[in-house]
């Protein structure tokens, strides 16, 4: 092990970008765009809380920071060689984008002398060519918890996350079994119990099982290594993080009775059988919450508001996935952003049907669907994360976006979900511009361009050229949704990587119009995204 810690520095720093500015920079640099964020500070009433929850949080949001030094050597390396070499607005736009890259343009750099971002970021040598990889006999190196790194020979290795990180993975075990000694809630505190352990190992399946098994837990914690849209080289490696959150037990309990729609749903996709063969979860939970901290992955540029967890296929298939809504953070993006872009963008008639009602719906209808289809490929090569590669996860963002769509029209046709049906359809037009500005570099973001070209050629929308603004054409938007639907589940079910590379090349990109309307939202001031006011002071705790 300590062979392997002497091969794992030299090789993370030469991993960072060689060329960082090693003089402090202006901060007036046009390319330092600190105004994209709006600033939201993130609170929730702690007053139904016990003692030992209050105790809970802080412990919880010192293992979320370890999470957040992880994501950093992740994404760039060492952090602080960057950061102590930068001030103003150059050091806060760094801290935002964990890096010098702008994670909102398409990871340009924006400071001097800084070459571009490596697709793999710092899961691999920055030499290492795709040939390469793939000629390379070792078995784990598709692992989402392993970092590819040279041997004194220059061949490629791989080490594991525990070894690679094993100091702070200790500490961070350290204190989730010190909040688990707190927890009144058995369930939670089974949870954190085993999820202490997986930071040691890497074997994360059991906790996972355990963090569905909770019901009624009012405290909880997403943290490890999770999401992979950081490795946009192949999409196998994921990236640590960290919630701290407080569930919303009256929202929660009005959200409970989605759940048992999901099979009947999925029975009705409009695929041949093959396609959706198989079954969600019987435990699916849907709940919602106030997210009082974020760390690491989740907390890189656009902010995460709702979460599909876990991401393992066997855990989704044997027990399904809980789905949460992080409400005031949602709030934050409506006011602040979704708002004032219908303003500009969306039909003067139509702007009375943006409702938060109907922008928190559709997004917990995007969690939800990410549990319809399949996860694994009908023709042998194995999951859909691995067949698809670097594609996977912007394909698997814009299908459940589609999907939600599909299951409002579903539910709402049924009788089983109230409101003007406009509401859901206006809201989502309005959130394609939204999300569409996180660039192609975020798979959010590349999954709204697929599906904002998509629907203009169908003509789900019009643009009225004396406005400015665009008008949702209902029955060419459910026939475009219906026919976007079927074409992203079969290229998930066949696997087919070349489809989906066709379809990101010729519906993936911003194309003038479009990018004129973005530019205009900009020249307005409306922000991007949000930045935190978070920790234990803004929680008066």
């Amino acid at each position: 092990m300590k062979k392997l810690g002497l091969l794992f520095i030299p090789l993370l720093l030469f991993a960072c970008n060689p060329e960082a500015p090693n003089t402090s920079v202006d901060a007036n640099n046009d390319k330092i765009a600190v105004g994209k964020y709006a600033t939201f500070k993130l609170e929730s009433d702690t007053g139904a809380l016990t003692d030992k929850e209050r105790e809970m949080i802080p412990i919880l949001i010192e293992a979320s920071r370890i999470m957040d030094d992880l994501f950093w050597k992740q994404a760039y390396g060492d952090k602080e060689s960057l950061l102590k070499e930068l001030n103003g607005d150059a050091r806060t736009f760094a801290s935002i984008n964990y890096g010098p890259w702008d994670r909102l343009a398409d990871n340009a750099p924006f400071l001097p002398k800084v070459s571009p971002k490596p697709l793999g970021a710092n899961y691999y040598p920055a030499d290492m060519t795709k040939e390469e990889f793939e000629a390379a006999d070792l078995e784990d190196k598709e692992s989402l918890y392993t970092l590819l790194r040279r041997d004194d020979q220059a061949k490629l290795i791989t080490v594991p996350y525990h070894q690679a990180y094993q100091a702070e993975v200790q500490k961070a075990s350290e204190l989730l079994s010190k909040a688990a000694e707190l927890a009144e809630e058995p369930g939670l505190k089974k949870y954190l119990e085993l999820r202490s352990q997986a930071l040691l190992t890497d074997e994360y399946q059991e906790s996972d099982m355990a963090w569905l098994d909770m019901k009624e837990n009012k405290i909880d914690v997403v943290i490890g290594p999770i999401e992979n849209y950081e490795d946009q080289l192949y999409g196998y490696k994921a990236a640590y993080e960290g919630f701290v959150l407080i569930k919303d037990m009256e929202w929660s309990n009005r959200l409970a009775k989605y759940a048992a729609f999901l099979p009947d749903l999925q029975r009705g996709l409009p695929v041949p059988a093959e396609y959706k063969n198989v079954m969600p979860g019987s435990d699916t939970e849907l709940n919602a919450y106030d997210v009082v901290y974020y760390a690491g992955d989740c907390n890189a540029g656009s902010k995460t508001i709702a979460i599909n967890l876990p991401n393992d296929e066997e855990v989704q298939l044997k027990k399904g996935t809980r789905r949460l809504q992080l409400k005031n953070a949602m709030r934050a993006k409506f006011d602040k952003i979704l708002l004032p872009i219908s303003k500009v963008l969306v039909d003067p008639e139509q702007r009375k049907h943006i409702t938060f009602d109907a922008f928190f719906s559709n997004t917990m209808f995007h969690e939800v669907a990410h549990g319809l289809g399949i996860k694994n490929t009908i023709n042998g090569k194995g999951t859909v994360r691995k067949a698809l590669k670097e594609h996977a996860s912007a394909l698997e963002e814009g299908k459940a976006d589609i999907l939600g769509l599909y299951m409002i029209q579903q539910l709402h046709k049924n009788g089983d979900l109230e409101g003007d049906l406009m509401d859901y359809y206006v809201t989502f037009m309005a959130g394609i511009f939204r999300a569409v500005r996180f660039g192609a570099s975020s798979s959010h973001g590349k999954a709204n361009m697929i599906r904002f070209n998509f629907f203009q050629e169908a003509g789900a929308f019009e643009k009225n050229d004396e406005t400015g603004t665009y008008e949702v054409i209902v029955p060419k938007l459910e026939k475009a949704t219906a026919a976007l639907t079927e074409l992203i589940l079969k290229l998930q079910g066949d696997g087919d990587y070349d489809g989906v590379a066709g379809l990101v090349s010729t519906h993936g990109l911003i194309k003038p119009e479009l990018q004129a309307d973005l530019d205009l939202l900009g020249q307005k001031g409306i922000p991007v995204d949000i930045v935190f006011d978070q920790g234990v002071e803004a929680l008066g705790l």
